[in-house]
């Protein structure tokens, strides 16, 4: 909350000073998560290392001409940007 800039420059309490202050405060219980959504990001990442292992496989075996990086890294990156934020949530 920003306060009123007249009333911090002249350093006078407002006068419903008192009935300012916070009475009552809830806490909300943290989410439960979900088991079927936690499996699905195991099975996901167990589909993105067989993915990556297969790229890195291929690209060289079939001499293409470029580095299997370019799927691999994007791959992890978002996929690792989707779990941090459902963990973080």
């Amino acid at each position: 909350m920003f306060p009123n800039l007249l009333q911090l420059i002249s350093r006078r309490p407002l006068p419903d000073y008192e009935r300012r202050f916070v009475l009552d405060a809830e806490v909300k219980a943290p989410r439960v998560r979900n088991r079927r959504i936690e499996r699905l990001f195991v099975i996901g990442w167990a589909l993105i290392a067989v993915k990556s292992v297969l790229v890195a496989w291929a690209v060289p075996h079939y001499h293409i001409p470029f580095s299997a990086l370019w799927v691999i890294v994007p791959t992890v990156v978002f996929a690792a940007l989707c779990t941090l934020v459902y963990f973080r949530r």
